[in-house]
């Protein structure tokens, strides 16, 4: 019935796909564009490190200590947290698409003041870090020695001497993070020498 309206008004239709299209050609010069559109929903990562202790520690001492604190945000889609064998603890909160991220690391930055006093004291002095995080990484950048005189410790120690606090303050950067290999140490101590310090182990990590 509508194809045979516009058969017999073949003007009329032309004139509708007249307007269509010239309304086409205005939007396209209207439509907001983005090099990096904020599709995606932002994510705040929170980072620290229990030197020494095994995963159920990490978790029960550090991971669940934070995340019972981090409620009430009225954005939040959902959080997780992971804890590993080698002491490091994340976790991420994920928010809604279109939240500020800045403001959402402020939040979380305050509702982790409220948790620091009961985690370990080797986790407040080793630092925690809480960044703008995402899933996908947008530049990938590799070190190498020409000479062959820095090995991958040396490598990994100059990028983080270096590179990571000055690109971590280039203006719209969320984290850094470095690949390369870490430095290890075994130490042995001594019970009575600490006994006659009077220091513990914690105190020594």
């Amino acid at each position: 019935m509508l194809s045979k309206f516009f058969l017999d008004r073949p003007v009329f239709a032309w004139v509708i796909a007249i307007i269509l299209m010239v309304a086409g050609g205005l939007a396209i010069y209207n439509l907001p564009i983005s090099q990096y559109p904020p599709i995606a929903p932002p994510a705040i990562a929170i980072d620290s490190f229990y030197p020494g202790a095994s995963a159920e520690t990490v978790e029960d001492s550090v991971t669940q200590i934070i995340e019972q604190k981090m409620t009430g945000f009225e954005d939040m889609l959902y959080l997780s947290g992971t804890s590993d064998s080698a002491g490091a603890s994340r976790i991420e909160l994920t928010f809604k698409a279109g939240a500020d991220p800045d403001l959402a690391w402020a939040k979380v930055q305050n509702k982790l003041q409220l948790a620091m006093a009961s985690l370990p004291d080797v986790v407040q002095r080793s630092g925690i870090v809480v960044s703008k995080s995402t899933r996908n990484y947008l530049i990938i950048a590799g070190l190498i020695s020409e000479d062959g005189s820095m090995d991958g410790n040396d490598l990994r120690d100059y990028a983080q001497s270096n590179l990571e606090k000055v690109l971590a303050r280039v203006p719209g950067v969320g984290e850094v993070r470095n690949f390369g290999s870490q430095y290890s140490m075994r130490v042995w101590l001594n019970p009575d020498k600490l006994t006659d310090y009077k220091l513990t182990v914690s105190d020594v990590m």
